[in-house]
C-alpha cells in the first residue's frame, strides 16, 4: 500500500479544504510553489528515512485542473535531479482550470470547466506530456460521470488505449458523486476492440463519512483494478467528527491517523 500526496490544494490558490488560511502564508504563484516544494520535499525526506524493508517510492497526484500542479511537480523533480524510477506520478485530464489564479470569483462563476471530449483529451494529454511526461505512470479521466458521456464515447476510449500503448502510461478514472458505485461497475465493463479492459484503476471518494462505494470497490479490486482512495479525510471534515475524536483519544493516536487507517484496513486494498 502507498499513501500519495494530492496536489489539488497546493497547485491553485482557491480550493475547498478547510482552514487553508492557517497553512498558506502566500497565495501568489511564487508563494504557492514554495509551499508545494516544502511539502513535496518533506515527502521525499520521509521516504529516505524509512528502512529498506519499509521504503516506498513517493507518489504525487496532479491534474490539469489543479492550477499549476503539473508545472510545480515537473520543476521540482527536474531541479532536484529525481529519476523517473524514483517517483510515481499520476495526473488527470477532463477539467480545465479557468479561475486565473483568483481565490474568489463572482456568483456562479466556476473555478474549473469539465470537458470529456476527444478534442480536450488530445489537448490536455499534450500539456501533461510537456510538464511531467517522463514521470507519469498513470493518467486518469477526471471525475467521470454518466452525464459527461465519457463512459460511452468510443473515440475517447480508443484514444486512451492508444495513449497507454504509445506512452506506457496506465489508464484510470476518478469518480465522484452519489453514483460512484454504479460508475465503477459500468467502467469495469468497458473494453477496447472487445479485448483488454480499458481502465487499469479507479480513484474514488471513500472515508468514514462516505462508504457507499465499498462493495463496488471490492468488485473492482477482485477484477484486477488498482484502487485509489481520494478525500480520505473528507477535505478536513472527518477531523471534527465527535466519534472519530473520541476513538482516536482512546487509542492514543491522532484523528487523521485513525481516519486513514480505517481506509487502509479495507479489503479492497487501496493502493
Amino acid at each position: 500500500m502507498r499513501v500519495g500526496l494530492g496536489l489539488a490544494a497546493l497547485g491553485r490558490p482557491g480550493y475547498i479544504n478547510l482552514q487553508r488560511d492557517s497553512h498558506l502564508t502566500s497565495r501568489t504563484v511564487e508563494g504557492m510553489q514554495q509551499q508545494a516544494n516544502k511539502v513535496i520535499d518533506a515527502l521525499f525526506q520521509q521516504s529516505r528515512s524509512l528502512s529498506k524493508e519499509e521504503k516506498l517510492i513517493p507518489w504525487l497526484d496532479c491534474a490539469r485542473s489543479y492550477g499549476l500542479s503539473e508545472k510545480f511537480v515537473g520543476e521540482f523533480l527536474r531541479s532536484n535531479n529525481v529519476s523517473p524510477t524514483d517517483v510515481y506520478v499520476s495526473s488527470k485530464w477532463g477539467y480545465t482550470y479557468v479561475a486565473d489564479w483568483n481565490v474568489e470569483l463572482g456568483e456562479g462563476e466556476p473555478h474549473e470547466v469539465k470537458d470529456h471530449s476527444l478534442e480536450n483529451f488530445l489537448k490536455q494529454v499534450q500539456e501533461t506530456s510537456e510538464h511531467i511526461g517522463e514521470y507519469v505512470k498513470l493518467y486518469q479521466v477526471h471525475s467521470a460521470t454518466f452525464d459527461s458521456g465519457i463512459l460511452t464515447n468510443t473515440k475517447v476510449h480508443e484514444a486512451l488505449s492508444k495513449c497507454r500503448e504509445e506512452k506506457g502510461w496506465k489508464i484510470g478514472l476518478s469518480v465522484s458523486g452519489p453514483s460512484q458505485d454504479d460508475l465503477i461497475r459500468e467502467a469495469m465493463q468497458i473494453k477496447v476492440s472487445g479485448e483488454q479492459r480499458l481502465f487499469d484503476s479507479v480513484q474514488c471518494t471513500y472515508n468514514i463519512l462516505e462508504q457507499r462505494p465499498h462493495d463496488a470497490l471490492i468488485e473492482a479490486h477482485e477484477s484486477g483494478m488498482d484502487i485509489i482512495i481520494k478525500e480520505g479525510l473528507a477535505n478536513g471534515r472527518t477531523l471534527s467528527n465527535p466519534t472519530l475524536k473520541e476513538l482516536s483519544s482512546a487509542l492514543n493516536c491522532q484523528p487523521d491517523q485513525l481516519a486513514l487507517a480505517a481506509i487502509l484496513a479495507q479489503p479492497f486494498q487501496p493502493r
